[in-house]
C-alpha cells in the first residue's frame, strides 16, 4: 500500500535523512520526496509518497518520536 506523509521539520543539519533512515528501517519503500522552506525560516514542509505492506500508524509513531519533527500525517494514497 501507499501512504503520503506531510510532516514539518526542524530545518537542522541531518533532519531530512534521519526522516528518511526511520522510513526505510522501518520497512517504508521511498518513492517521491518534495519539500519547501516555511516562510519563517526555521521549519521545512516535507510530503514524502512511500510504500509498504505494514501498517502506517507504527511509521507515525516512530517519525513523532524524532526530535527534528514537529507534526507528522499520514494518509492512504488513492
Amino acid at each position: 500500500m501507499r501512504y503520503q506523509l506531510d510532516l514539518t521539520l526542524r530545518q537542522a543539519e541531518g533532519a531530512l535523512a534521519r526522516v528518511l533512515g526511520t522510513a526505510e528501517r522501518r520497512g517504508f519503500r521511498p518513492l517521491a520526496v518534495d519539500g519547501e522552506a516555511q516562510s519563517d525560516g526555521d521549519r521545512w514542509h516535507l510530503r514524502l509518497m512511500v510504500e509498504s505492506d505494514r501498517a502506517d500508524a507504527s511509521l507515525q509513531t516512530q517519525l513523532a518520536k524524532l526530535h527534528d519533527c514537529l507534526a507528522v500525517e499520514v494518509s492512504p494514497c488513492s
